[in-house]
């Protein structure tokens, strides 16, 4: 079968989602199609039955913002055309659906019929698409689309709950690869971000306001104060600033490392004993169940899609948005004692294994099939 994947290219989720998919898919012996602006960070090296399409936009000084969906929509049609596509599956509605539908349309007008299936992530739905003056767009598209898919039972309500679609919506959850069993990590790989007697604490994220980043730090401050731990940083954006600052009003900075964007955050992730994920909204919370896969607990909020995830006094523990206090109660539950964070790292490697790739892309190829025969 030959699959024409469109994403956003960066270290988001639904990169990161849509990436992997394409992997695993190639992997089954489908030919995959990345089309999009740069080549997808996850995607790495040469990969038996998978192509990457640049999508070019010029740069005319008639238009004040390059016209990005017109050109990926032209992209669509040659991809289709020259590389004879059965299905094109765009993650993130915007402009992706749009982008998808057009393309369609021309496709359609030249007797050439191309399906597409659209997938939900999150912020299309619940940050960008509440835009008002996206409504519109976004209605249409999820009703033109042959099938649309969303990562949780979270994001799929928020969606009829935002838009007058009348299209069926399949969940099908995010995923990971499976992970050997937990073991413990080298110690001098620890020794480099904290003593012996120290726990390592992670946050990763794009430090956005809906990350809720200064609770990160003020929950560790409080764990700090009765277990002394080291804080590591994972990522950059617009609230780094502010949790700077805040780090200096604390007078923690030398017991934080902000690490800025790195590729290899699994390696990272090994070497912790909690990841915390206070977010205001997540839609699925795909590094929660990163952490998991390497057998570390998460301290999150209850929101969106996370309790979809993380279960409560098994895996980690939720706590209201905000409410800093109950998560530093619950980290100190876990790491105080060495014999429940153990157990504690065993059910949440298990938990994640509930969202083993293979069965996942599985589940994509169900609805694959609904439009083309797969050989």
């Amino acid at each position: 079968m030959r699959i024409g994947i469109v994403l956003y290219p960066t270290f988001g989720g639904s990169g990161v989602v849509a990436t992997e998919l394409g992997k695993s898919l190639a992997s089954r012996g489908h030919e995959v199609h990345f089309i999009t602006y740069s080549q997808p960070v996850r995607l790495g090296s040469f990969r038996e039955n998978i192509s990457y399409h640049e999508v070019s936009v010029s740069d005319y000084p008639l238009f004040e913002y390059p016209p990005y969906e017109t050109v990926l929509a032209s992209k669509m049609v040659d991809v289709v055309k020259r590389e004879k596509l059965d299905i094109l599956h765009v993650h993130y509605a915007i402009p992706h659906a749009s982008a998808a539908y057009m393309a369609k349309m021309i496709l359609n007008s030249q007797n050439i019929e191309i399906p597409f299936v659209t997938t939900l992530h999150g912020t299309d739905i619940t940050l960008v698409g509440k835009d008002a003056s996206f409504e519109p767009v976004i209605t249409f598209c999820l009703n033109e689309s042959d099938a649309v898919t969303a990562v949780s039972e979270s994001l799929k309500e928020d969606t009829y709950s935002h838009f007058s679609t009348t299209r069926h919506i399949n969940v099908i959850p995010n995923f990971i690869p499976l992970q050997d069993d937990y073991k413990e990590p080298e110690s001098s790989i620890r020794l480099r971000y904290a003593d012996p007697e120290e726990k390592i604490i992670c946050h990763i994220s794009n430090f956005r306001k809906v990350k809720r980043v200064e609770d990160v730090l003020l929950t560790f401050n409080r764990i700090n104060e009765k277990i002394p731990s080291k804080l590591l940083l994972v990522g950059d954006g617009p609230e780094r600033y502010k949790l700077e600052e805040l780090c200096t009003k604390l007078k923690l900075c030398d017991r934080v490392k902000f690490l800025g964007k790195i590729s290899d955050t699994l390696g990272m992730l090994k070497i912790a004993d909690l990841f915390l994920l206070p977010s205001e909204t997540e839609s699925f919370g795909l590094v929660a169940l990163e952490a998991m896969a390497v057998g570390v607990p998460v301290i999150s909020s209850n929101t969106g899609g996370l309790p979809e995830v993380n279960v409560q006094g098994v895996s980690g523990y939720l706590s209201d948005v905000g409410d800093v206090e109950d998560m530093a109660i619950n980290g100190l539950k876990i790491l105080g004692d060495p014999e429940i964070l153990l157990q504690f790292r065993k059910n949440a490697q298990e938990r994640a294994r509930e969202f083993d790739l293979e069965s996942i892309v599985k589940q994509y190829e169900d609805v694959y099939r609904k439009f083309v025969k797969i050989s």
